[in-house]
């Protein structure tokens, strides 16, 4: 396999740019911005809360606004829909909390079952008035009132990074800005908090990080002040470039991806560091970042929580290895858009594998795999799961996937991109 690529925008940077804007005091125009679910579902939400967005391809202008009271002059009252989005069930409550409204959320069935009552309980500490009928979960109303006083608050964030920054992106807009402190297990994805702090800075927050024990944050202190995005420019999605790497390993071949940023926002590093000791070999230059493969996946022991969006498609790549992986970091992924460690695993064993769950991870000893008469791939309507079935198809004739369409959450050209590079249609 031989293909060059170029990937949509990140649709981590994306929200967290759409937030950004909204809070910004002028105008903000957003250049390279993905178009997928969960980023026109962070759109309707910004136009339910007031914000003028106007949409041209990739290119989107956003000017701040607040919701209007109606014709009688009562409070707004407004729906936000997060679908199954976890950046917008985090990030838009601290938005909405500004706004002179009653903000009613809601989304998906398995949305209500996804961690968000630590936010919550911490919005309340910050002088938010929520209502959630003691659940914890959605659906709740915030009871937005123009302004919040902010100040210190503790909260265990181990079951997702977007909780923290589900604070921190809003807080300059907070009267006293805010204090956030982890207490708890390990938080995930610190990456992406190192996101939403290096984005924060450039659009002109003070932003402070501090760690009590070893080399990982667990503070966070953001002053009050203005906020401006400006003119910005989304990197390419580097976790849904993993899958079409991780084809490089799995056929022997060469992919390369445009546009790989230099400096990331994301945790590139990351992920060339575990395909690299897989087995693959990493070059950059003029056309982009390129991984090969040398036809010998090695077995590893990795720990992914810096890089979790990746544990599926590596799983798929573990089971076609010469030798046994054990991946961990990722116990918080049972509670994405499915419980991706029971999907994983049940789906590979399905076709003769041998992959165990651990608290934390899991364990993948290699054996031939085979596709079953009758048998279907099922996606959990998850779209890290169609892509580890695609990387896995790879290696294993026949493997039909189940709702291929969820992808779109995302990625909505994933498949035309797929296909073109099994077909050797890239150039």
């Amino acid at each position: 396999m031989r293909a060059t690529l170029r990937l949509p925008g990140s649709k981590s940077i994306s929200n967290r740019a759409l937030i950004l804007a909204a809070l910004s005091d002028g105008p903000s125009v957003i250049h390279g911005l993905l178009r997928a679910r969960d980023t026109a579902l962070a759109i309707g939400a910004l136009r339910a809360l007031g914000g003028g967005v106007e949409e041209r391809g990739t290119e989107v202008a956003v000017r701040p606004g607040s919701p209007a009271a109606d014709v009688t002059g009562s409070r707004a009252a407004v729906s936000v829909d997060v679908g199954n989005a976890g950046t917008v069930m985090r990030f838009l409550p601290a938005v909405a909390a500004l706004t002179p409204a009653d903000v009613a959320f809601d989304g998906d069935p398995r949305a209500r079952e996804r961690p968000v009552g630590a936010l919550l309980s911490a919005l309340r500490i910050l002088g938010v008035s929520i209502e959630d009928d003691g659940r914890g979960a959605l659906p709740f109303t915030v009871h937005g009132t123009g302004s919040v006083a902010g100040g210190a608050v503790t909260l265990d964030a181990s079951g997702s990074s977007q909780l923290v920054s589900g604070l921190l992106l809003a807080a300059p807009r907070f009267t006293d800005g805010v204090q956030v402190r982890h207490s708890g297990p390990p938080v995930p994805s610190i990456p992406h908090i190192e996101m939403t702090v290096r984005m924060l800075r450039d659009a002109g927050a003070t932003v402070e990080v501090s760690s009590s024990a070893g080399d990982r944050p667990d503070s966070w202190r953001v002053a009050p002040g203005r906020l401006s995005l400006g003119d910005f420019t989304v990197e390419p999605d580097l976790s849904n470039a993993g899958p079409f790497l991780a084809a490089a390993l799995v056929t022997g071949g060469s992919v390369t991806i445009r546009d790989w940023p230099a400096a990331s926002l994301q945790a590139a590093d990351a992920i060339l560091d575990v395909l690299t000791r897989l087995g693959g070999s990493v070059t950059q230059g003029d056309a982009g970042l390129t991984v090969t493969g040398s036809g010998v996946i090695n077995g590893i022991d990795a720990d992914l929580r810096d890089i979790p969006e990746l544990c599926l498609p590596l799983t798929s790549v573990a089971a076609l290895a010469s030798g046994p992986s054990t991946l961990t970091g990722v116990g918080h992924t049972r509670q994405q858009e499915t419980d991706r460690l029971a999907a994983i695993a049940k789906e590979i064993n399905a076709l003769g594998g041998d992959v165990t769950e651990l608290p934390d991870g899991l364990s993948v000893r290699p054996r031939p795999l085979q596709v079953p008469a009758g048998h279907a791939f099922e996606s959990y309507d998850d779209h890290r799961v169609v892509m580890a079935a695609a990387v896995l198809g790879l290696g294993v004739p026949g493997i039909e996937v189940l709702n291929v369409a969820t992808v779109g959450k995302t990625f909505p050209d994933f498949t035309t991109l797929w296909e073109g590079l099994v077909r050797g249609d890239q150039p």
